[in-house]
C-alpha cells in the first residue's frame, strides 16, 4: 500500500487579488507564507519518501514545507499543475462573471460542459493528473509521499478517487489553501480518506476570511463621467482632510483626462455588480522613464472598505504597470491618512521621501513589482 498527502498550494496573489491563476504563475502572499509555516509543523514529525510537486512556484514552495526539516528535494511534476486557463488566466473573477455570466457559473458547478479559447478541459486535467499520481503510487509502494496540487486539479482527482461523475465534480467543495486529503493506493486502486484538512491553520484564525464578493472594473472617461469622478476626488479628499477646504477639482479631473487619453485603461470605475463602488486612476506617462508606475487616486466608498476591494483595486495597477514592463509602483499618501498608510503598508510599500504643503505632510510610497508578469 502507498500512502498519499495530496495538499493544495497554499495562498497565492490569484487567490488574494480575485484573479483566475491556472498556469499564470503568481506569488505567495504574507499569509500563504504563515500557512507554509504552519505545514511545515503539521509535517515535522512525518517524514515522506518523496515530496513531489507542481512545477509552478506556489506549489513548489508549498512542498518546501515538507522538506523543512529532512533536507530533501521537491520533485517537480508538470502534469500536478493547475487547469490552463487559456485566454481566461489572469482575468479578475468579477469581470468574468459580468461578461460571461453562463461560462463562469459552468466552470465552477458544470466543469464538464466548460472550454474557452486555448484552454483544458476539466477531462484532460483528470486524465494526466490520474496518470501522474497512479506512477508516482506505483514507484513508492509501501511508502509515504506526498503531492501538492491545485484546486481544480484536486477536484478532479478526488472525484476519480471518489467514482464521481465529471458532470458532478461541481458538487465538490473548492479544497481550501494547504489543505490536506490522505489517499491510499492498494492493487492499482484509490481510496480517500481524510479529506480538506486544514487543522494545522488553527491559531490564523481565518474565521474573518471572506468568502464574498469581488469588484469589477470598467473604463471609465473622466470626460463624459466627469460627474462621478470629481465626487470620487471629494469624498477621498473630505475622508483625509475632514473638509473640502482647498479642493478645487477642475485640476485633478484635467489630470485625469489626460491620463485617459494617455492609456485608455489608466482610469477605472470600480463596481459591485452594478453599483459603483470606487475609482482608480493611474497617470502611465509619469516615471516611465525610470520604469514607475504612478497611482494618482485609489478609492473605495467608505461603506464598502476593509472587504478586500482596496486589494482588489491594487491588482488591477499590478496588472497594467507589469504589462508596461514597469519595475515599482509608487503613490502619494498624506501622513493624516492613517488607514491608507496601514493598508499600503501591508501590501509592500515603503516610504521613501516626504515632503510638507499647506495641507500637512505628503509621503511618497513605493513597492517593487519584482519582475512579474500579470498578464
Amino acid at each position: 500500500m502507498t500512502e498519499i498527502y495530496l495538499i493544495r498550494h497554499t495562498q497565492a496573489e490569484g487567490n488574494l487579488y480575485r484573479m483566475m491563476q491556472g498556469h499564470w504563475d503568481g506569488g505567495v502572499t504574507a499569509l500563504g507564507w504563515k500557512e507554509i509555516d504552519a505545514l511545515a509543523e503539521r509535517f515535522r514529525e512525518m517524514p515522506m519518501d518523496a515530496v513531489y510537486a507542481s512545477d509552478l512556484s506556489r506549489a513548489r514552495l508549498t512542498a518546501s514545507a515538507l522538506t523543512r526539516y529532512t533536507g530533501q528535494t521537491v520533485i517537480s511534476r508538470p502534469a500536478l499543475r493547475e487547469i490552463d486557463l487559456g485566454v481566461w488566466e489572469a482575468q479578475f473573477f468579477a469581470n468574468l462573471t459580468h461578461a460571461y455570466p453562463e461560462t463562469m457559473e459552468s466552470f465552477v458547478l458544470r466543469p464538464a460542459e466548460w472550454k474557452v479559447e486555448r484552454s483544458e478541459t476539466y477531462a484532460d486535467v483528470q486524465k494526466r493528473a490520474m496518470a501522474e499520481l497512479s506512477a508516482l503510487a506505483e514507484a513508492h509502494v509501501g511508502g509515504r509521499i506526498a503531492a501538492v496540487s491545485h484546486g481544480v486539479t484536486i477536484r478532479c482527482i478526488i472525484a476519480a478517487v471518489t467514482g464521481l461523475p465529471l458532470e458532478q465534480v461541481g458538487t465538490l467543495p473548492i479544497y481550501r489553501n494547504t489543505s490536506v486529503s490522505r489517499l491510499t493506493y492498494e492493487n492499482g486502486v484509490f481510496s480517500a480518506h481524510e479529506l480538506d484538512d486544514i487543522s494545522h491553520l488553527d491559531h490564523l484564525n481565518l474565521s474573518h476570511w471572506r468568502k464574498g464578493t469581488d469588484i469589477r472594473d470598467e473604463i471609465l472617461d473622466p470626460a463624459e463621467d466627469a460627474e462621478y469622478y470629481c465626487t470620487c476626488y471629494a469624498s477621498s479628499w473630505q475622508a483625509v482632510h475632514g473638509s473640502l477646504e482647498g479642493f478645487e477639482p477642475l485640476p485633478y479631473l484635467s489630470r485625469a483626462i489626460s491620463h485617459h487619453k494617455e492609456n485608455e485603461n489608466a482610469v477605472l470605475k470600480l463596481c459591485l455588480g452594478e453599483e459603483p463602488v470606487g475609482l482608480l486612476d493611474m497617470d502611465t506617462a509619469r516615471g516611465a522613464e525610470e520604469g514607475a508606475g504612478w497611482i494618482s487616486l485609489l478609492f473605495i466608498k467608505e461603506d464598502c472598505r476593509r472587504q478586500g476591494f482596496g486589494m482588489q483595486a491594487l491588482a488591477r495597477a499590478l496588472r497594467l504597470y507589469s504589462a508596461l514592463g514597469r519595475k515599482k509602483l509608487m503613490l502619494h499618501v498624506s501622513s493624516k491618512n492613517t488607514a491608507a498608510l496601514e493598508f499600503y503598508r501591508a501590501c509592500g510599500f515603503e516610504k521613501v521621501s516626504s515632503e510638507h504643503n499647506a495641507l500637512g505632510e505628503l509621503l511618497t510610497m513605493e513597492r517593487s513589482l519584482g519582475g512579474r508578469s500579470y498578464v
